[in-house]
Formats: structure tokens, sequence, C-alpha cells
């Protein structure tokens, strides 16, 4: 049976009336047309003009009434189509207009609402909601956007599926669906709990209370705001409840069930109540603990005990199974025995052996028969402290990478000048001079300097990579003879080699680097002697790798394990063997720098890098290398004639700009010794003011990057304007990739990182004048 509540005509797909008054236009305005031809017809021309117009218009309202008959018919047939869908619906349906009346209901909706006869779907539906106009509004809003939206509510039924689709611009059905009564499940089960449950929905009415929770209360409450003092309630906490015996303080605790839906469970604390007390904690489902004002913990519930990971004895004492992060448990404790105020949660460490579990806990005082006892409500944490300890340690190794790039520039500026006057002093001294071997010591240290800068470049992943294809079969084959003098007689080394190993993308010199600090290490880790295995495989992740605060992507990689059968590193040093400057060696004996090097270039090669460790057993290094699809290409050998071009200098005006004066003082001497002409400016601004000179001429600019106002790029696009022709060479205490892709992106360009020395300097020029 399908029921038209309204006597209006449904406008199914919209439109139909306006059709209509639109066709009355066009036969009006075709009426007037022959009239206005009969008045005039003294006129011909006019005449015949009104007369064709008023024929026109006659002939588009025949059309237009016969794509109308066609349009009724579709609608007719498409809501004979609706009618029979929705009334074969065991679901109430309705099909409402914009504004909420009704135009079709099904059976199943008359035979539910069959006490309204009101023509709206709000008014058939307030004897079941309280303002289900807020309801309707809401969702026909989420239907306009979406196309369709549903909602669960609870109704005085029980609770129900709201679902609205828009049929047209104008047009919604509505469904309305009965859910499963959550609450008589509940009841089923709840009732034999010995805890006071209550269930509570959206609004805060109560949906349900067991036999537990009834005896406790005295009478059978509709809302929260007559059931508590004081709201909102703080669950984990005591709070205070209104019941037919006068207030009572109970520990409540909060579990959600569903969407808007939630279970409250009381532990009720009076002299009065006969609740066991061992049972109630035993079936709450949370973990809890209650213990004395010294610590002693009088019961643990079952979910406390797993939580913890052991038995707990009796008379056992909480500094047992944990221990306090930002105070000690003694003093948090006593803090809340003696503090009035509300206690904050707390972060502790479990001390159980198997894994790192943290928890938060939160200690609630109360009285039970005359003596204070306090009540831990316990969450594990670990995720969330995982991610905490994540993200402090991503920022710990940005800050130190961020102040280790920036003192490598600072040294960079300082080895540059040091080993650059000392060049100078050498064209000046030869072999049979006394200070000769002075200059050469000098010279030598500096670049020892020069190597540990470039590690501290290498750990903040901000030195010049030349990455090429390469296979690590060959790599490690060249390297074998150089890692056996290394590792010495008592140590013996193994390669293994996955036959079908794919290529990798890296730089063939760092990478050697990063193998070689794994392998010293490893000797180092075996005093006695022992084997080092560096093994090579392909993996294929399926899914992301998750390990170490890191997250491995899915792909094919290429990776190379270090091992070692020496000491091994304790686990609370496991996690900082990746930081700067940390060593577990002697003093003397290392600089902490190897395994943070190996860090930065294998992160700034696109790869990770891991650590298994146990004491006793030995060390593994993995390391995961992408796998690159393209064929390996040889590298190219230098070519003899651009080496022969630097012993070679010739005239030419060079523009060096420079912030730092004693780098300006040796590049400029430097330069001049080969035979250039050099103008020299201290800041970018001092360089263009020096070009403004339309007569000067200029041949190469020699440029610092990073400089106090414009920057070396900046500057040098702004004078490539005038002089397109004029090459640059730009030079910086940062490696090339920490300047960002565009900065130099400059025509006729090169980088030469510092430190450089004299020869080097002068041959860049050099190449780039010719």
């Amino acid at each position: 049976m399908i029921s038209h509540q309204s006597s209006r005509p449904p406008k199914l797909f919209g439109g139909l009336p306006s059709i209509q008054t639109s066709l009355a236009t066009l036969l009006l305005l075709a009426l007037l047309c022959f009239g206005a031809a009969y008045l005039l017809a003294l006129g011909p021309l006019i005449s015949d003009i009104f007369f064709a117009s008023g024929l026109s218009l006659l002939c588009v309202s025949v059309l237009v009434c016969i794509h109308f008959r066609m349009q009724k018919q579709y609608q007719t047939a498409a809501m004979n189509t609706l009618t029979d869908f929705i009334n074969k619906d065991t679901t109430p349906s309705f099909f409402t207009d914009e504004e909420g009346v009704i135009q079709i209901q099904n059976t199943a909706s008359v035979s539910r609402f069959h006490d309204s006869a009101s023509e709206t779907l709000a008014g058939i539906l307030r004897a079941v909601f309280a303002n289900p106009t807020a309801i309707l509004y809401r969702l026909k809003c989420r239907a306009k956007i979406d196309g369709f939206a549903c909602e669960d509510v609870t109704s005085r039924l029980g609770q129900v599926r709201f679902a609205v689709h828009q049929m047209s611009d104008e047009r919604f059905l509505w469904r309305i669906e009965d859910m499963p009564d959550r609450g008589q499940q509940i009841g089923r089960s709840a009732d034999s709990l010995p805890i006071p449950m209550i269930t509570v929905g959206r609004s805060g009415a109560v949906l349900f209370m067991n036999d537990s929770a009834r005896s406790l209360i005295g009478d059978r409450v509709k809302a929260l705001d007559r059931l508590f003092v004081s709201l909102p309630l703080r669950a984990g906490e005591m709070n205070t409840i209104t019941t037919s015996n006068g207030p009572v303080q109970v520990l409540v605790t909060e579990h959600e069930v569903s969407v808007g839906r939630r279970e409250l469970f009381f532990l009720p604390f009076t002299s009065a109540t006969e609740i066991d007390h061992k049972s109630v904690f035993e079936a709450l489902p949370v973990a809890m603990l209650k213990l004395s004002v010294s610590g002693q913990i009088l019961v643990a519930n079952r979910l406390a005990i797993e939580l913890l990971g052991t038995k707990i004895d009796s008379k056992a004492d909480l500094n047992e199974f944990m221990h306090g992060l930002r105070r000690s448990v003694a003093e948090w404790l006593e803090a809340t025995v003696e503090e009035n105020t509300k206690q904050q949660s707390e972060f502790l460490r479990l001390t159980r052996t198997d894994r790192e579990v943290f928890i938060q806990a939160t200690l609630s005082r109360v009285t039970e028969n005359g003596e204070t006892v306090l009540i831990a409500v316990m969450n594990d944490a670990t995720e969330l402290k995982t991610l905490e300890a994540q993200f402090v340690q991503s920022q710990k190794m940005q800050a130190i990478g961020q102040l280790a790039g920036g003192v490598a520039h600072d040294f960079n500026n300082l080895l540059t000048a040091i080993s650059g006057h000392c060049d100078l002093l050498l064209l000046r001294h030869d072999q049979g001079d006394q200070d000769y071997g002075d200059l050469i010591q000098i010279n030598q240290n500096a670049n020892r300097a020069a190597a540990l800068v470039s590690q501290l470049l290498a750990f903040s992943r901000k030195q010049t990579l030349q990455p090429q294809i390469l296979d690590l079969r060959d790599t490690l084959s060249d390297l074998t003879h150089l890692l056996n003098r290394l590792v010495g007689e008592t140590v013996t080394l193994t390669l293994s080699h996955d036959p079908i190993l794919q290529p990798i993308r890296a730089d063939k010199r760092q990478l050697e680097q990063v193998l070689m600090n794994l392998v010293v290490n490893a000797r180092d880790a075996m005093t006695s002697g022992g084997e080092i295995r560096i093994e090579t495989e392909v993996i294929d992740l399926q899914k992301p790798l998750k390990r170490d605060r890191a997250t491995v992507p899915v792909g094919e990689y290429v990776t190379v394990c270090v091992t070692d059968k020496g000491v091994g590193i304790a686990p609370d040093r496991l996690s900082k063997v990746f930081e700067p400057f940390y060593t577990t060696k002697r003093t003397g004996e290392g600089t902490g720098l190897g395994l943070s090097t190996a860090y930065g270039i294998v992160k700034q090669s696109g790869g990770f890098i891991f650590v298994d460790s146990a004491l006793g057993v030995g060390t593994s290094f993995t390391l995961y290398f992408p796998v690159h699809d393209e064929a390996i290409v040889a590298p190219k050998e230098p070519s003899t004639p651009a080496l022969a071009a630097n012993s070679t200098h010739r005239e030419g005006v060079i523009l060096l700009v420079e912030d730092e004066e004693p780098v300006r003082a040796f590049a400029s001497r430097a330069l001049r010794l080969r035979g250039y002409t050099v103008l020299e400016a201290n800041s970018a601004e001092q360089a263009l003011r020096t070009l403004e000179d339309q007569d000067l001429l200029v041949d190469v600019f020699v440029t610092d990057v990073v400089m106090p106002g414009m920057d070396g790029p900046s500057w040098v696009r702004q004078a490539l304007k005038d002089r397109p022709d004029v090459r640059v060479v730009f030079v910086s205490g940062y490696a090339e990739g920490a300047l960002g892709d565009s900065d130099l992106l400059v025509p006729n360009s090169v980088f030469l990182p510092k430190p450089f020395s004299l020869n080097q300097l002068t041959d860049t020029v050099n190449q780039q004048l010719h």
C-alpha cells in the first residue's frame, strides 16, 4: 500500500509547473502577435512581421506542449518505478520535497507511524524524537553535498539509523532503519556483573542500568545531570553521585562502545555498600590497583596483573614494578596523599624485562573504613611514549645536523685561509729550506682537519655527493685488499654475495668510507680476533618495514650486512651509536664520528641503516639501498687535455666577491700570482656597484654563496642581465646540494667547495676562462 500524504502533485524531477507557465506565456504572446498583425493591416510590412512572429511562437508552443506531455509520461513512469521500489522495502521509507512535505510513504512507514497524521516528516517523527527538525536538517545538508548521508540516532523506541538520498535538486528519499537494541544485549550480560554499570547516549541520556547500578542508586534515572552532583564527570577519578541513601563517592571508569554511546562503571567507596570490592576490581575493564599510602599493593585486578607482566605477591611495593619518568614513585604517592589539589596523570616505565612498557597512571585518594587508600587507574602508554621518543630523537638529530653543518661551514672558511696562505709560503721555500718541513706539517694537518669537517658534513647530510650506478660486488671486490689490511691478521674477512644482485645508485667513494668505518668498528669489537662477515642480498618488501623510528617503503632493496662476533653493545647505548662524538672506545682511540658519518652518507644516498646487537654475542649493521633500474655505466676517465690546460694560465679580469677577509686575501694573491687582474668586493652590493661602470670588462665572477645581505646566486643573476657572457665560479663552505635546487641554476657556472688549495682555485678559474 502506498500512501500519498500531500494533495500537491509530486515533482519528481522538477520543473513541470514552470513548464506549464511558460507554455501559457508563449500562447499569450502568439495571440498578441496575431492581434497586432490584424490591427496593423494597413501597414503590410509591419503586419507581416507580427504575423510571422505569432506563427513562430505558436509553433514553439506546440513543440513545448509535445515535450511537456512526453516529460509528464516519463515522470509518471519514474514515479511508478519508485513507488514499486519503496513499497516492497520492509524499512519505513518516505519521499519528501525540500520543505519536508511527504509525497509518498510505503506500507512499512504507515504501519510504524500510524499514530501520527502529519503531512511533514518532522511532524511524524516528533512523537519519537525530541527534536527531529535538527536531525533532518543536518542530514539534508550533508546529502546536498555528497548525495547521501546517514546517522545513528537514539530514539524513544531504541537505536535507529537515518539514511537520506537526494533524488533531484528538491526531492529526497528517507529510510529509517531499526538498529539492534544494545541495551537489551548489554542487559543479558551486564546484569550479572557485580559492578554498577550504566549506558549513556550522545546527549547524556541514560539508556540502560544494570541490577548493581539500580541497587546502588535506588531508582531509575534518565539523564546524567540527575545522577552526578557536578558535570562534566571525571573519568578515572572520584565523582559524587546522588542515590536514594544520599551522596556517594564513586570511582568512574569510562568505556566507549560505539559512536555516541559509552558505558560507565562505578566503584563505590562507602561503608554502607555491600558490594564485594574484590569482585568489582576483577570485573572492571581497566587496569586498576588499590594501594596503601606507603605504596604497598593491596588489590590488583586481572588487567593490572597482565599489564605489569608478573605475579604480585602479598605486601609487594609499587617501586618493584615501575619507575617514574618525571619524579620517583615515592614522591608521586606523597604528593597525592598530602596535596588537596587535583592530581595530574603520571607517566611511568615498568620494570618488566620481556619488553619496554610505559603506562599512564592516575591516582585518586579515597577513604575506606576510616583509612586513606589510593586507587591507581593505569593505561598502556607505550605507543604514545614511542612516538614521543621518535619525535624527540628526530628533533635532536636535526638540531645536531644543523649545528654540525654550521660549524663545518665556519671551519671550512678558516681552513681555506690556513691552507691557502701555507700554499703561498711554500711557493717561496724549497725543500732545502729549514722551514719547509714545518710548512708541510701545517699543510698536512690542515688537510686532516678538512677531512674531519667533511665527516661533520656527511653526518648533517650536507656534503657534495657524486652518485653513480654501482654493482656492490665490484665495489667490494675493489675494496677487499684495503679491508684485509685494516682488519689485521687475527681477524678473518668473509664476503657473501647474492647471485642476482641488482645495481644501486650511490657515491662510490663515500660508500667505501661507510664500509671501512663499519669494518674498523667490527675489528675493534673483537680484541681476541674472529670473523667479520659482509653479506649482500636483494629483498623485495611487500609492505613497509617499520623499525628503529624509521619506515622503509615498499620496493626492492639491496642490503649490505656487516656482522661481527664481538662484545656487543648495551641496550641503553644502542640508540646513541649514530650520534656524533658518541663513542664507547677509550680516549684517543676514536673520534665518535665513524658511525655518524656512515649514518649521514646512507641517509643522503636515499638508504637506511639499522643496528642489532646483544652483549657477548655480537653486532650486525644492515644497510638498505633502493634498487636502481638503469644499467651500469662505466665512469668516464678524466680527459688529458683538461689537465694540460690547468698548467697554463693567461690574462683575464676576475671579480672576487668574498665576505671573509682572510679567504679573500688568499684568493686574490693566488689569482694575481697566476697573472690575473683581480677586482675585490666584500659584499654582493659592492660588487654590483663596481659593475655599474659599463666600460669595465670582467671575464669571471668568483663569489661566495652565503653572505650577509644579498647572496651569491642572487647578485650573479642580476649582473648577468647586462653581462651574459661572464663565467661564474661559486665557492662555499657548505655543500653544493645544501644550497637549494634553484640557487645554482646559473648558466656557465661551476661549484668549488671550501677548503680549496691555491692550485684548485687557479685551475678552476682557468678552466672557466678557456
